[in-house]
């Protein structure tokens, strides 16, 4: 490859980096941005931000306001995410078994993976009173304080939680687990129990609990959670509600194979 050609292909990879940054600036909080506000949050000038805006909007990867000037996520980023929840196995075999447990008590669920060290939300069902709680799928959550990481991390490998505390264990709320120490004996009990729960561990006035989802092989693959608000979701009910979580994840894990 000659010095032409390998400067541009180098351009081009670093079109495509910037490309998938930009998308990845877009959030549920944050769902518009002017070409200045990905250009500072990026560290990339206003002229690169805008040759790449308009080629992913060219595509339908993002949408330009004409009247404020914004952009926000097309049709594109829909039919991608559509493919990858009809693959995923675990989505499609959880959506009727989660809208039952919703219907049932009355309280939003979510299925939840572990990508790398991050928590994040494959599926959500609203109950007919949400209370906002900032989750949305794709969200990722740290797993140390939230019930359904805590439940991902007690029935995975050591080495992975070893992963999480390297990583820091940052003190969201009074109620965080920032010990290590403290961390994997309270992991040992959920594997124990064979249900988490938080209770403002991660956010303030919010209580959740999880259970585990398994494969065939009776490995964890992604966790039930029951997510409410303190008022509702009383300490004295979170037996109560483990008992649902956990019937539920377990008949999502033998749709998945799972027969222990």
């Amino acid at each position: 490859m000659g010095n032409d050609e390998k400067k541009q292909e180098d351009q081009y990879l670093s079109s495509v980096k910037n490309a998938l940054r930009i998308l990845k600036c877009f959030t549920l909080d944050e769902p518009e941005k002017k070409i200045s506000d990905l250009s500072l949050s990026l560290g990339l000038n206003k002229s690169t931000v805008s040759r790449t805006m308009a080629t992913l909007a060219s595509e339908g990867f993002v949408y330009k306001d004409p009247e404020t000037k914004k952009y926000r996520l097309g049709f594109s980023i829909l039919e991608l995410s559509g493919i990858v929840n009809s693959s995923i196995d675990v989505y499609r075999e959880s959506q009727p078994i989660l809208m039952k447990l919703v219907e049932a008590i009355g309280e939003t669920a979510h299925i939840s993976v572990l990508d790398k060290l991050d928590v994040v939300y494959l599926s959500k069902v609203e109950c007919n009173h949400p209370v906002r709680f900032l989750t949305y799928v794709g969200k990722r959550n740290p797993p140390y304080c939230t019930s359904s990481g805590k439940v991902l991390l007690a029935f995975s490998s050591e080495s992975l939680l070893d992963q999480v505390i390297e990583k820091g264990l940052h003190q969201f709320t009074k109620s965080t687990i920032t010990d290590p120490q403290k961390l994997r004996s309270h992991l040992k009990q959920i594997c124990e129990n064979g249900f988490a729960y938080s209770i403002e561990e991660f956010t303030e006035g919010v209580t959740s609990i999880a259970a585990p989802i398994f494969d065939y092989k009776g490995n964890i693959i992604a966790a039930l959670s029951i997510v409410g608000p303190i008022q509702r979701i009383q300490s004295h009910k979170i037996s109560g509600y483990a008992k649902k979580a956990i019937q539920a994840g377990l008949e999502i894990s033998r749709r998945m194979g799972y027969r222990g």
